[in-house]
């Protein structure tokens, strides 16, 4: 027997009626509906305090249920698809953010080494701390040019891997609808 070494989490949902999930504005089918932005929220702040290789299922509670077994199916593919789509929105997000970055240090790197040239001639043509001020500051400069591209490359970008691996996590959350 295998038993899995990723502990499961449970978070309970207590709706009188299975509407409340989903956002009424929506007018996708059920399957492609967004979800309630409060309930959204609510499933969003509870998956992101738990740690990204542990297993998640919900368990919706509904005073008002039509048919249990056809519910549940509905309910976790619908769920399922909504987090299938937002994993995609910020897969999105990242590639904009990574081609920002590339852009960003190529800009960087030719207005950092613009920066240095020019202080390296304004150096030889005329000495003295004028020339020492003006070359200090234009390398100060030049590095500071560099502070976007290095954000996102060191600190931009995993924020949104983390979301896109709790995202993955709810999509492929077990989902139980039961008779409250």
């Amino acid at each position: 027997m295998h038993i899995s070494q990723h502990p499961t989490h449970t978070l309970d949902l207590r709706v009188r009626e299975l509407r409340q999930l989903f956002n009424s504005l929506d007018p996708a089918p059920f399957l492609n509906k967004d979800l309630d932005r409060a309930c959204e929220a609510y499933i969003e702040n509870w998956a992101l305090s738990l740690p990204h290789d542990c297993h998640l299922h919900l368990t919706i509670h509904v005073e008002q249920l039509p048919s249990a077994s056809e519910a549940g199916t509905l309910v976790g593919d619908a769920i399922h698809n909504y987090y299938g789509y937002k994993i995609e929105l910020v897969r999105g997000e990242l590639r904009q953010l990574l081609r920002l970055g590339r852009l960003s240090l190529g800009v960087g790197l030719v207005f950092v080494a613009a920066c240095l040239l020019l202080a390296e001639a304004i150096t030889s043509f005329m000495p003295g701390p004028a020339a020492k001020i003006a070359r200090e500051s234009l390398t100060i400069i030049g590095w500071v040019a560099m502070w976007r591209p290095v954000q996102i490359f060191l600190y931009d970008w995993w924020p949104l891997k983390g979301r896109i691996k709790v995202f993955e996590n709810l999509r492929f959350a077990r989902v139980s609808v039961i008779q409250a």
